[in-house]
């Protein structure tokens, strides 16, 4: 493996020819988040050779900032920095045909093939090895659990429903999940699951090792392995089938309560805790308040509804000055039914806990009350129920029922005791979700509004 290429004329010499291949093919990647606004420019961060393009195969890993119009009225963005491998060959096979990226014509790798080296097995595996042997290659740091065994010659192969990033899987062993948008600081996608293992908490694979960089001394994460669930069932997945079937699904949902409330239980214990008095529960509610004012803006089907959402916030605002206080925690910051995984034999895991990317990461990594995570589970079974014709309200309302009661099983209190504060992150979640609707998914804008509908009632009481 080579060292990392440092700026110079050879390392802006290399992207200046990628460079309009890449303005084409980034934006039509499912991970790419700038969708809908030009590529106008790179700016290299940092280039690493893991194979040498001199041979058959080559194998780039490039850290690149992309450069695009400011959205109307947001504030100027540097761009954000995307993760890419690169292979390099003299042409492709058939095989890798979706993997490619384009054809160069100047520039060090004039007249070679460039594509995206996940689809091909020997790139993805010369990841596995460094992270077995702790390579260290240039800025990048290949670290693991030591504790943790990793075999040799684990046969690698892309998988293809990733959405905001991308997974490998190596001999239903493990899975590498790369980041693909970074950014600096702690990444709560490796520390929570860190603090969860040191813990003890089996709800969440505990790391087997990753991929760190220090770039101009500021450190990012990577890339994440874990052990892989081998015949698990996505969440969502088990929840549709069970719904096409016309199955209960309310004693999953009581399990998936449980194994929320364990991994929340094991966060409290290990990151700290703090207490939300009068001034942070006014400003959290000052936030909801503000978001739905925009949101309002955003969405005209909002507007009836407005003054009965703005009463959840005014609820939560009022009990703050009455001297109600709550715990926050670090939480999963993401949780729904996609985020979960069951495993044959019927145990439940959570994944992901990167929070929802487009928050800045310290705002990801703020404690928060676990009631947050809850809400959107809550929310995540009235989205299932929406997605058969014709909708199954009572479906989703016996599971969001049987959730809160595996959850109180193990917390010792059911989150509709709360009804306050479960009614206020609910709708908060609710209008964030007609947002996203009405710009991605305009079919789908009904779901979010039977819940508003729901929500803005004048004598709601937050009942799931």
């Amino acid at each position: 493996m080579a060292e990392t290429v440092t700026p110079s004329s050879a390392l802006s010499s290399l992207f200046a020819s990628l460079d309009p291949l890449l303005r084409e093919w980034l934006p039509r990647q499912r991970w790419f988040a700038g969708k809908g606004r030009p590529v106008t420019g790179f700016t290299p961060v940092a280039a690493t050779e893991l194979l040498p393009p001199d041979g058959r195969l080559g194998l780039y890993h490039l850290l690149v900032r992309v450069h695009q119009p400011s959205v109307l009225g947001a504030e100027p963005h540097p761009g954000d920095c995307y993760q890419l491998l690169i292979g390099v060959r003299e042409a492709l096979p058939p095989r890798l045909a979706p993997a490619l990226i384009g054809h160069v014509d100047e520039g060090p790798l004039a007249g070679r093939t460039v594509y995206e080296a996940l689809y091909d097995p020997r790139p993805a595996e010369v990841l596995l090895e460094a992270l077995r042997t702790q390579a260290r290659i240039g800025g990048l740091r290949f670290e693991r659990d030591l504790r943790q065994d990793i075999r040799e010659g684990l046969v690698a192969r892309l998988m293809t429903a990733e959405q905001s990033n991308s997974s490998v899987v190596y001999g239903d062993t493990f899975i590498l999940k790369l980041l693909r948008r970074v950014v600096p600081g702690v990444n709560p996608d490796l520390e929570i699951p860190l603090a969860l293992a040191r813990e003890g908490c089996p709800r969440v694979p505990a790391p087997t090792a990753w991929l760190r960089a220090e770039i101009d001394e500021e450190p990012y994460v990577l890339a994440v392995l874990q052990p892989f669930v081998s015949g698990a069932s996505d969440g969502w997945e088990l929840a549709l089938r069970e719904l096409a079937k016309g199955e209960d699904f309310a004693a999953e949902a009581r399990a998936l309560g449980r194994a929320t409330a364990e991994v929340h239980t094991a966060l409290a214990r290990a990151l700290p805790t703090v207490t939300l008095g009068h001034v942070q529960l006014q400003t959290l509610a000052e936030g909801m308040t503000e978001r739905l004012a925009a949101a309002v803006q955003a969405v005209p089907g909002l507007r009836p509804y407005e003054s009965g959402l703005r009463s959840a916030y005014r609820a939560l605002a009022d009990l703050a000055t009455e001297g109600h206080t709550w715990t926050a925690q670090r939480i999963h910051g993401d949780l729904h039914l996609g985020q979960c995984l069951r495993s044959p034999s019927g145990e439940w895991s959570l994944i992901d806990f990167e929070g929802e990317p487009a928050r800045p990461p310290a705002e990801r990594r703020l404690p928060q009350p676990p009631v947050r995570d809850i809400a959107g589970m809550l929310r995540s079974f009235d989205y299932a129920a929406h997605s058969v014709s014709p909708p199954d309200p009572d479906w989703a309302m016996a599971c969001r029922a049987a959730y809160c009661c595996g959850y109180a099983e193990v917390a010792g209190r059911d989150p509709r005791t709360d009804p306050v504060l479960l009614r206020a992150y609910e709708t908060d979640k609710a209008v964030y979700e007609a947002v996203y609707e009405a710009r991605h998914r305009p079919d789908w804008l009904p779901v979010p509004l039977s819940a508003i509908r729901r929500l803005a009632a004048s004598d709601q009481e937050a009942r799931p």
